[in-house]
């Protein structure tokens, strides 16, 4: 369990609005955050909620009376998550998350602000999540064509006379065989019972 502020340092109170502004930078780059703010699961004001969660952080940071672990943080952004989002991070992103900010708190006690610059420097700010919202479609997209191919085989099976016959079971037989992947199409009942 890593601590910190263990002995009883406290940030500087000048450096607390640049320290909010590092918070706020770390969280912008949260894709699962930054989707569900995007996507508005939190309701329509997701993006506030994702303000309140920033002040809450930068909150527990400053006014904590307790030596800080991280477990705690790392329970207060899936709280968020799920309480404010309906959203749960299951990629381990939570205790990046954390452990980027805890680590950015130890630097701002050793008077070390340049991970507040680096995080501007690196900010993607929306493009992450359009990234991921690209990937997304572009799967949607594959499975779409794949849906609609199998279609097309459904809908000619009625109109095939006695001579495709055999085609239609050789056909059967090569869509049942897995796929490279290890995925095979299985035929839909509806069409097995049917005989031309």
């Amino acid at each position: 369990m890593v601590s910190s502020n263990g002995g009883g340092a406290a940030l500087k109170r000048e450096c607390i609005p640049l320290f909010q502004e590092g918070i706020t930078l770390v969280l912008s780059q949260w894709t699962a955050l930054q989707m569900a703010v995007e996507n508005e699961w939190g309701g329509r004001d997701s993006r506030n909620k994702s303000q309140i969660l920033a002040s809450d952080v930068c909150t527990w940071f400053t006014q904590s009376k307790e030596p800080l672990y991280i477990d705690d943080l790392e329970r207060i952004l899936e709280e968020c998550l799920l309480l404010s989002f309906n959203t749960e991070a299951e990629d381990g992103s939570v205790e990046e998350v954390a452990e980027e900010l805890m680590i950015m708190h130890e630097d701002f006690l050793q008077g070390n602000y340049e991970a507040v610059d680096k995080l501007k420097k690196s900010s993607a700010g929306p493009f992450a999540v359009s990234q991921s919202r690209r990937v997304v479609n572009e799967d949607e997209d594959e499975s779409s064509d794949e849906e609609e191919a199998a279609m097309d085989v459904d809908e000619l099976k009625p109109r095939l006379n006695q001579q495709s016959s055999e085609r239609s079971v050789e056909h059967q037989k090569t869509r049942e065989t897995a796929d490279a992947d290890g995925w095979c199409v299985v035929p839909s009942r509806r069409n097995r019972g049917k005989k031309h």
